[in-house]
């Protein structure tokens, strides 16, 4: 680093500018590399005075969260030297400086932690073949550039690669790392996340996100490269690329076809599905998957560019009314009774559908949906025998603590376990690795190869079949070959059921209320305090730390009867499996109210669940009042604790 930058950075740590972090980071970064946009916006930044800006891109490295690195690829302050010559779609020639940002630097030092840490395995296997690896990317800005970069360093050091040939979707490649028996795989993705943000997901060999210890050890291998430079291995040594393209595509239809329970209904409805994909890379595999079992569907042009502005959406997520208002008008012109919509890189699934009574569009939530689907899975697999009074005790749903407590009463309801984990799909996808290992060997031996049906049979027999399973922030699972959340097939199951309901005369929200009218209504509430930067990551640490050490004992008038504190690893789940410790607190009132508080894995913030619900058979209308009315005051009272204990 040139003398004089080091100097005035040193000046602004002594007046309190810059975190000791933050230039420690700088040196950190500085030293490791010979690319000169990294000094050169460095010294933009520091000479304009602007150390806010450089404590956000360098308070920390980024590190695994429930969805891997994460964080932002454009800055909040793109400098000139970033900016260059400008790239595609309005972007900034280079990616964002920082330790703390998604760059060239993080990204090659991920992937190449990655690649040491999966080395291992495959070396102690004896067999002298070459690691192999799955890399997918969805259409964010930088997307393509990463996912290039990741496919050139694991050539160049010995790893036989797999690269999409574009866009592809999260749960595409999940499947692709099962398919072709690879050891691993990336995907670069910021899901829903806003389009300044950029991520990179690691998977292991069973095509599930990186659990512990995994996690934990590339990141120590990750941390122990402070440079980003290697030396590729003579080309004799080197690994081959592989292309995946459409032949992949239709091997990932195909199996997603084996999941409907019902694909008749299609041909005996004419039940109309509005998709759009948000600019993301949905259609890729979901317009032909629904077309192919002969559904009704028609997508929303100006949004099947691919295009990582996002540019018709003020949010690309799913979860947000605006981002489904053009779909909304879509259907409403073809007279159409529902609307999917899915976020960039298709693993999560916003949905509205016609209220009959209105005639309008109305959002459902992500809990709301999950419910809908875990009753029609629930009620069909037991109505068409594929789950009987023989097998009952092998089927299972599993779903996370802080989704809808209503989808465990419609499991139990049907004669089916469910079992609660933690937030992170990776650990619904660690019971699915668990049940599929619980297979005899003799019988899972090609277990990959078999059909769903097939795995469905050996599961009944011998282990559990996941019937269904998600989480509150709209993922869906409804098949096993697939280790992560799936829009595709959750797209899949919600039109097929609401082709089924048209056979009945009957929409989806009028399901919903029968539900509601059998089981009781049931309101949850998501909230979330952010604080961005250096100074928010302390504060939601500080306030999570308060949470655990001074528990609440009351919250809006009502004792806490029940407490679990998920931090103290000491917790077990249904099955008797033990639950990793995280920083994650659930408390139980009195008057059958609850909420849990825990801090983002991969954004700035701290994060509030609230349930409450009524009873059964009460007026409807009178139910959502008392319940809706009872939850916005548990928001108050939590709300206004949480600023207590900042305070």
């Amino acid at each position: 680093m040139d003398a004089t930058l080091l100097s005035t950075l040193e000046q602004a740590v002594a007046d309190g500018k810059l975190l000791a972090a933050s230039l420690e980071n700088i040196k950190l970064l500085t030293g490791g590399t010979t690319d000169p946009v990294i000094p050169a916006t460095i010294a933009e930044l520091a000479n304009a005075g602007d150390f806010a800006e450089l404590n956000n891109r360098f308070y920390k490295t980024l590190a695994f969260g429930t969805g891997g690195l994460r964080g932002r690829t454009i800055g909040t302050k793109v400098t000139a030297t970033e900016q260059g010559k400008g790239g595609i779609n309005g972007r900034p020639e280079f990616p964002c400086v920082g330790t703390a940002s998604m760059n060239y630097f993080n990204v090659g030092r991920a992937m190449r932690g990655l690649i040491t840490y999966v080395r291992r395995f495959v070396e102690a296997e004896g067999t002298g073949r070459k690691p192999m690896i799955v890399i997918g990317h969805d259409t964010r800005h930088f997307s393509r550039d990463f996912a290039e970069l990741c496919a050139k360093i694991a050539t160049e050091l010995g790893c036989d690669c797999a690269l999409f040939d574009g866009p592809c979707s999260v749960p595409e490649v999940s499947f692709t790392i099962r398919e072709l028996r690879a050891d691993t795989g990336v995907m670069l993705t910021a899901s829903h996340n806003p389009s300044h943000d950029n991520g990179f997901k690691a998977y292991f060999n069973d095509g599930a996100q990186l659990i512990a210890p995994h996690d934990k050890a590339v990141i120590a291998e990750v941390n122990a490269l402070s440079s980003d430079t290697y030396t590729p291995l003579p080309a004799e040594q080197q690994g081959t690329l592989r292309v995946l393209g459409a032949e992949m595509d239709e091997i990932y239809i195909k199996r997603l076809r084996q999941v409907a329970l019902r694909p008749e209904v299609f041909s005996q409805a004419s039940a109309k599905v509005v998709y759009t994909n948000l600019h993301g890379t949905g259609k890729r595999c979901i317009v032909p998957l629904l077309k192919q079992l002969g559904c009704n569907v028609s997508t929303v042009a100006e949004q099947d560019i691919q295009d990582g502005r996002f540019p018709t959406v003020a949010s690309p997520n799913p979860e947000n009314a605006p981002a489904l208002d053009m779909a909304v008008a879509q259907a409403d012109a073809e007279n159409a009774d529902l609307v999917i919509a899915t976020d960039p890189d298709c693993d999560r699934m916003g949905i509205a559908v016609r209220n009959k009574a209105t005639g309008k569009m109305e959002l459902l939530t992500g809990n709301q949906t999950g419910c809908l689907l875990a009753w029609y899975r629930c009620m069909t697999v037991k109505e068409l025998g594929i789950v009987n009074d023989a097998n009952i005790d092998h089927a299972v749903m599993v779903k996370t603590f802080v989704t809808s407590p209503l989808q465990d009463e419609i499991a139990a309801k049907h004669g089916i376990e469910t079992v609660n984990v933690l937030t992170g799909f990776k650990y619904i996808a660690a019971k699915l690795g668990k049940y599929e290992n619980a297979i005899p060997a003799e019988l899972r031996g090609n277990y990959r190869d078999l059909s769903e049906q097939e795995t469905r049979a050996l599961r009944l027999a011998h282990s559990k079949y996941f019937v269904f399973g998600g989480e509150e922030s709209y993922g869906y699972l409804a098949q096993d070959f697939v280790r992560d959340k799936d829009a595709n097939v959750a797209a899949l199951c919600l039109a097929e059921m609401n082709a089924y309901l048209a056979t009945k005369g009957m929409g989806l929200l009028e399901c919903l209320n029968a539900i509601y009218e059998e089981y009781g209504f049931y309101k949850e509430l998501g909230k979330s305090l952010v604080m961005e930067g250096a100074d928010g990551a302390a504060k939601i640490a500080a306030l999570t730390k308060t949470y655990i050490e001074n528990p609440p004992t009351e919250m809006d008038g009502a004792k806490v009867v029940a407490f679990r504190d998920f931090s103290a690893g000491n917790l077990t789940d249904a099955e008797g499996d033990p639950i990793p410790a995280e920083k994650m607190l659930f408390a139980d009132l009195e008057d059958g109210r609850s909420f849990a508080v825990r801090p983002s894995g991969t954004e700035p913030k701290i994060k509030y669940y609230l349930f409450a619900h009524g009873k059964p058979g009460m007026d409807l209308g009178t139910a959502k009042a008392q319940v809706e009315g009872s939850i916005a005051s548990l928001w108050a009272a939590l709300e206004a604790d949480a600023n207590a204990r900042m305070n």
